[in-house]
């Protein structure tokens, strides 16, 4: 098994006086649960909304609420340089307007402005607020100063809020501030900022008649933390995927098909807008020639399906001025079999599963890849995550632009 990246880490997590605080005690949860120490700071506002028993009964540690700690506290006189200098990382969800803007202009006028600013470590900023106050103009100036500055935001969702109202100021889904976390703790910068990527992902299935199709095994994973990992590191993405039950991000694009046909034509259309494509989906080879367009019975004796090929989407797309990444598949001669469909399909980069790796392939969390360049230059790593798999994919792409 993988050690999770947070097993040992030091993260200290602040909350501010907002709504969505109450969602930050799943978040502490999840942290401790994968092995982090945890400390908590919060404005004495957040306090109407979570209690400190809960927030300190989750965390196994005392909470930081004022910035002149009483007779009872466990804390120094100078907590705020130990606990800044003790951290690995901080995490402020969510980060309420009032304090995007002490941050910016370098308040420190209460125990978690403080310490924001003695910190040494890296700082995610998860803001949140009802919609007008989210999209307010010097709200907006503050954000993207914060990311000017070098922090690292999570910016709102658009979603139903407190107010009633719908629209962007929703906090970010738990899962993507841990994997904004995971990002950040990996030292993975948004260094494909500017960047417009297009992610295929799963498998698709060729209809034979109403009820029953070919497909394989493919569950989308790796194609979408393919894309989820290019979001976080600043890309623009877009997401063609075939039937997954994955998960998405909301920012980024997706479309969704469901046969090989339908993906080389999203493949088609979506690439003109894109310099990047990351072709990760398992396309099948074959279709059923011909489609019956009522079920097949069994008194129908059917035993034989005429197949026909499906258009080999890496062959037939343009390439001028794209850098196209091809995945490929193989259990025995591996390394030949890789090289030869780079070469011959006109790919920049190639990565290369196998299942005879334990722990690579289909429908689970972790693979072992093997990436070869356009010099045929081989990197062979070893077993990961698939997200971490990715950003290692996502690596090897930068390094080879």
């Amino acid at each position: 098994m993988i050690p999770s990246v947070f097993n040992g880490k030091k993260i200290i997590v602040g909350i501010t006086g907002g709504i969505a605080a109450y969602k930050t005690a799943f978040l502490i949860r999840d942290l401790v649960s994968n092995g982090a120490e945890v400390k908590v700071a919060v404005t004495p506002s957040a306090l109407n909304f979570i209690t400190p028993l809960t927030l300190s009964t989750l965390s196994q540690n005392d909470i930081i609420v004022n910035t002149f700690p009483d007779s009872n506290s466990s804390y120094s006189n100078t907590w705020h340089i130990d606990v800044a200098t003790w951290a690995d990382l901080m995490i402020i969800a969510p980060a309420t307007i009032n304090t995007v803007a002490k941050i910016v202009n370098g308040f420190a006028d209460n125990a978690l402005t403080t310490l924001v600013t003695a910190l040494r470590c890296p700082l995610i900023i998860a803001p949140a607020a009802d919609m007008d106050m989210y999209q307010n103009p010097i709200t907006q100036k503050n954000i993207k100063t914060l990311t000017d500055l070098g922090y690292f935001v999570v910016e709102a969702e658009e979603g139903f809020l407190a107010s009633g109202l719908t629209g962007k100021g929703r906090l970010a889904d738990l899962s993507k501030i841990l994997d904004a976390a995971e990002i950040v703790l990996k030292g993975y910068k948004k260094d494909l900022t500017g960047r417009k990527i297009l992610v295929t992902a799963g498998p698709t299935q060729e209809d034979i008649d109403p009820v029953r199709f070919i497909t394989n095994r493919s569950s989308g994973k790796m194609g979408y933390q393919i894309a989820k990992s290019a979001f976080l590191r600043g890309a623009d993405v877009t997401l063609i995927s075939g039937p997954s039950s994955e998960k998405i991000y909301p920012e980024i694009k997706k479309v969704n098909v469901k046969s090989a046909d339908e993906m080389y034509k999203a493949v088609q259309q979506e690439l003109e807008e894109n310099e990047i494509l990351i072709m990760s989906a398992a396309v099948a080879d074959y279709t059923p020639a011909k489609k019956k367009s009522t079920k097949i019975k069994k008194e129908d004796n059917f035993q034989n399906i005429e197949l026909t090929k499906t258009v080999d989407i890496l062959s037939a797309v343009k390439k001028e001025n794209k850098f196209i990444v091809g995945f490929a598949l193989e259990t025995d001669n591996e390394i030949e079999h890789a090289k030869k469909k780079l070469t011959q399909k006109g790919l920049d980069m190639i990565v290369l599963n196998s299942l005879r790796e334990a722990g690579s392939g289909f429908e689970i969390d972790t693979n072992k890849i093997t990436i070869i360049n356009k010099r045929l230059d081989v990197t062979d790593l070893p077993l990961l995550t698939k997200f971490e798999t990715a950003n290692q994919i996502l690596n090897q792409i930068n390094k080879n632009l």
